[in-house]
């Protein structure tokens, strides 16, 4: 039985009177010190874990400015302050155990467009993918191009001075900063650009903080210019973090902003952002170079940079293997074939683009010339990815290069610590070779990926963070890379920002690390903005830069997890926050109740996070969480009655997260590390429940699919009752229900009988002929397309009999995914053993086993095989799938029409080829299906219906399918495959989509009349 675990510590007295205060100010944003946002906010994907006093998460400046000036006032000198976008870095930039302030919630407008003069203005919380969404089609870009990109918030690149992708030719973030937004700490509101010597001279005087700042900075630049040159290295990434090098622009004039730019939240909270956009280049072709060695590689790419390409990215073989047993390896596996004879073990991605069409082609045919011509590398050979979209694949596989290196197998996982080294190009060959040699020394196995161009290499040594001795590295192996990279004139931190990694800095900067200190006390006096990070104000006798070591590690307390609750639990605590389920994009499936709410506790990471630290405080009250007894009625009515009268327990914010969930599973399928939140948590719901009463919902959307082949003798009578106020009233207050889907009213035996469709048996399909099982299917029922869509499923059967098809139907058999989803696991075993074992008879018999709906369908060859095993689960083909076996392999031409398809997100997340499948067949059939980008309908099958859900739901459906019905709706050719997405529809829109099926028999009943 789980323990009651009591509210974790409280913020401490000197947190809570500023928060008091500042709610009692008129702040309007959200002010949180609850223990579940607080874990949730204490990762990023680095390797520590700090948890923050409370977090707030402003709505607008004025918010922002208030907190900053309450801040500074003498009584609240003891509280620290960390500004946080995205929350994905990777050394901890963000990390504090002071308080969060989260400016990515409710700060991210694009505020104006300038298209004639290529500027942008924004606010801090809006995602670069974002805002690339709403300069594209005025044929704009903001240029520096992040791995994370589609959760990356500009605050957050700006913080960190972020770079990336063809940087050589687009440079860094503050190269495209032309204006900032700054609230100093006391509340004054620095505005600050380029300035002239006239201009920089009246922003000098005056007694408040900004001319104190522009005092001290320019008497750094004027007065210490030759240490800075001789200190600063001439790298494309330069030293980020209060960047000297830069205060003094080419014409001599003044720019604060190159200190700001790198300054990871310590110098003030940058709220709002004039950028400068660029033209996308209208033709790219990216030549993918193949390597029998990873050396190889990288010895290549100064030959391959005097082509001058806009980029050269490369890939080690650890990196590529990891892909091709990713879901990105299905759009990209025809650019890297493979060989068993002479494997690919490493690749370069190079980039050409320009507005020239001819031009770039004629650059790429002297590129591809030098490949044939030149023999000083082994080469493999080379493909090319034309166009903006074929590219875009590519590096698709390319950016989720940082999650996919958290999916290797076993305990030992690779860590970002050392992980963005820069030197100059020409070095880096010969540096790597130090670096492997290095970890080779300690034993490590590591994985590579990065920016060869730059002279930027990502390397994450391999280690269980578990493991004491191994953690015990992660010093050593600092210190000892640090001094590499300065013997080969480079830097620590290249691409990624400092972070807990301050601690170098001194050293880095020698005689010139004062002038960062002053620079600092100018800014932030009393070291309150993410002390510890960067530099110091030496005027503060105690504030000093955070050793590498000095903050708690994750594994330091994912070490007092049993390993064998560990080993039980893996798919929630491999998580490394790399930050995937962030992702901006309402038109993509992951995660839709985190699109929803802009809040990360609704976040698979989120949710991961929450389960780790559930699981660990389980453990230190001594509770057997592999242990599934339920306490007796009389325990769980008292527990929840001591609930309600305010009882706490952290198990009540975890299952808030977990109740939140749609259990959609594109988390399982889209995370790089294949976070898989439905698993989970159907086993914390069960756990829990052993303790607290369920509600009511719960026992009849459990119980559904045994009751309804019952209910559906009566379905007018079902259907009224369903439809009587009092009982709508009751189901929505008592039952937590706000509505039901009703019966259907089509006589499905009648359409059986017209098809001639019977009874499946094992004993019958025996019998058959080889030559009659290969004309002959079983169609496995589910109860929602059997007793709600019926039409549909008759319209199933007409198809498959008009294609000349013998339909034989499977008993019907509760499949049990309701039962999972809600956590009864015990029945959810029984269902699932019954039904496999009748299907698995029948599957005996070579005849094709064929569900219908998706979400349904997919528990055969996901939920089963993890419950009863591999080897006993029945192979059940979605209708897609079976299709796309037996129709014959010819393309007609595409005269039946053109239709959209909006897939289920469990299909097209978890099966991605099954998509594919739907487009050989209509193509196969002479019709044309375009997949149309979409996110979540909001409803995964009863989610929609819930009453504490359905507000989500429909901010969910607004997001991505409304737009899409009503662009698609009056063509009549838009079609979906998922019931339950057919019903968001049919609830919000008034009407129905088609599916698939339906759109085919159309065609073939034309084709046969």
């Amino acid at each position: 039985m789980i323990a009651e675990l009591s509210r974790q510590k409280a913020p401490l007295a000197p947190y809570q009177a500023l928060l008091r205060q500042l709610e009692g100010a008129g702040f309007q944003g959200e002010i949180v010190d609850d223990y579940a946002t607080r874990t949730v906010l204490a990762t990023d994907n680095s390797i520590y874990q700090r948890l923050p006093q409370a977090a707030v998460f402003p709505r607008h400046e004025a918010d922002v400015q208030l907190l900053a000036h309450l801040a500074s006032q003498p009584e609240h000198r003891g509280v620290v302050l960390t500004p946080r976008g995205g929350g994905t870095g990777t050394n901890g930039q963000s990390l504090t155990d002071g308080l969060v302030v989260d400016l990515s919630r409710h700060m991210n407008q694009v505020l104006e467009i300038n298209v004639e003069q290529r500027w942008v203005r924004v606010q801090s919380g809006v995602v670069k993918d974002q805002l690339n969404a709403a300069l594209k089609p005025h044929g704009l870009f903001f240029a520096p191009e992040l791995s994370t990109s589609n959760r990356a918030t500009i605050g957050g690149m700006i913080n960190t001075d972020a770079s990336g992708q063809g940087s050589c030719t687009y440079g860094k973030t503050r190269d495209h900063v032309l204006e900032l937004t700054t609230l100093l700490l006391g509340g004054e509101r620095l505005h600050s650009h380029t300035l002239d010597a006239a201009q920089l001279q009246a922003n000098r005087v005056g007694d408040g903080r900004i001319a104190e700042v522009y005092r001290c900075a320019s008497t750094i630049a004027d007065e210490q210019a030759e240490l800075i040159d001789a200190v600063f290295p001439k790298l494309n990434r330069c030293l980020t973090g209060y960047d000297l090098a830069h205060l003094r622009e080419a014409d001599g004039r003044f720019n604060l902003n190159s200190v700001l730019c790198g300054s990871e939240g310590s110098l003030g909270f940058i709220v709002e952002a004039k950028l400068n956009v660029l033209p996308i280049p209208k033709h790219s072709i990216l030549v993918n170079v193949r390597y029998a060695g990873f050396m190889d590689a990288l010895n290549d790419a100064n030959a391959l940079m005097a082509h001058q390409p806009l980029s050269i990215e490369t890939v080690d073989s650890k990196v590529l293997l990891l892909a091709m047993n990713d879901i990105v390896w299905h759009g990209v596996a025809e650019y890297f074939p493979t060989d068993v004879q002479a494997p690919t073990l490493g690749i370069n991605l190079v980039e050409f683009s320009g507005d020239d069409l001819d031009a770039v082609e004629q650059r790429v045919e002297q590129f591809i010339a030098h490949l044939q011509q030149d023999a000083t590398v082994r080469r493999l050979g080379h493909t090319l990815a034309v166009g903006a979209l074929a590219v875009g694949r590519v590096y698709a596989m390319r950016k989720r290069a940082v999650g996919l290196l958290g999916n290797v197998q076993g305990e030992a996982r690779p860590q970002p610590f050392v992980e963005d080294t820069a030197v100059p190009p020409h070095n880096l060959a010969a540096y790597i070779g130090e670096f492997r040699a290095l970890l080779d020394s300690h034993g490590l196995q590591y994985g590579m990926f990065g920016h060869v161009d730059a002279g930027v290499l990502h390397v994450r040594p391999i280690l269980d963070m578990k493991d004491p001795r191994q953690a015990a590295l992660i010093r050593p192996i600092s210190d000892q890379v640090a001094a590499l990279t300065q013997r080969h004139g480079g830097l620590l931190w290249g691409e990624h920002g400092k972070g807990l990694r301050s601690q170098y800095v001194p050293e880095y900067f020698g005689e010139l690390y004062p002038a960062l200190q002053a620079l600092k006390a100018a800014f932030d006096p009393f070291n309150q903005l993410n002390p510890g990070k960067i530099a110091t104000p030496a005027s503060v006798a105690s504030a000093r830069l955070t050793q590498v070591d000095e903050v708690t590690l994750r594994g330091e307390l994912d070490r007092r997890i049993d390993e064998r609750v560990w080993r039980s639990y893996d798919s929630a605590l491999h998580c490394n926050g790399n930050g995937a389920c962030y992702n901006f994009d309402p038109n993509d499936a992951m995660c839709p109740s985190w699109k929803a709410t802009r809040n990360r506790i609704h976040s698979p990471k989120g949710r991961a996070s929450l389960i780790r630290e559930w699981l660990r405080l389980q453990g230190l009250h001594g509770a057997n969480v592999l242990h599934t007894a339920s306490g007796s009625l009389f325990e769980r009515v008292r527990n929840s009655l001591a609930r309600r009268m305010g009882r706490e327990d952290f198990s009540h914010e975890v299952y808030d997260a977990m109740a939140g969930c749609l259990a959609c599973k594109s988390c399982a399928g889209q995370c790089p590390v294949k976070v898989n939140v439905p698993e989970f948590r159907s086993r914390f719901l069960q756990l829990y429940h052993g303790r607290y009463l369920r509600p009511l919902k719960d026992y009849l959307i459990g119980s559904l699919e045994f009751s309804i082949p019952y209910l559906a003798r009566f379905p007018r009578a079902y259907n009224a009752v369903m439809s009587f106020s009092p009982v709508r009233h009751a189901l929505q207050h008592v039952a937590g229900m706000v509505d039901s889907p009703l019966l259907s009213l089509v006589d499905f035996q009648a359409h059986c009988r017209d098809w001639n469709v019977r009874p499946a048996s094992a004993e019958q399909l025996a019998r058959l002929t080889t030559e009659q099982r290969q004309r002959s299917v079983v169609l496995v029922q589910d109860a929602f397309t059997r007793y709600f869509d019926t039409p549909v499923m008759a319209d199933w059967l007409e198809l498959i009999a008009r294609l000349g098809f013998d339909i034989y139907l499977a008993p019907f058999a509760a499949n049990g995914k309701p039962l999972q989803v809600q956590g009864f696991l015990g029945a959810f075993d029984k269902a699932a053993r019954h039904n496999a074992q009748s299907l698995r008879q029948l599957q005996a018999s070579g005849v094709a086993l064929v569900g219908l709906d998706p979400a349904m369908t997919l528990v055969y060859r996901q939920e089963y095989a993890k419950t009863l095993g591999q080897d006993h689960a029945p192979t059940v083909l979605l209708p897609q799938e079976w299709l796309a076996q037996v129709l014959p392999q010819t393309d007609r031409p595409g005269t039946a029409g053109i239709y959209q398809l909006l897939p289920h997100c469990t299909e097209k997340t978890n099966e991605p080829g099954s998509i594919t499948h739907w487009q050989q067949v209509f193509s196969r059939l002479g019709a044309t299906l375009q997949v149309l980008a979409s996110g979540c309908c909001g409803m995964s099958g009863t989610y929609g219906h819930e009453a504490r859900n359905v507000a989500t739901s429909k901010v969910i459906y607004g997001q991505s399918w409304q737009p899409l019905l009503a662009r698609y709706h009056d063509t009549g050719n838009l079609l979906a495959d998922g019931y339950s997405c057919r019903s968001q529809v049919k609830r919000e829109e008034g009407h129905t989509v088609r599916h698939p099926l339906q759109a085919l028999l159309e065609h073939v009943r034309k084709n046969t009349v």
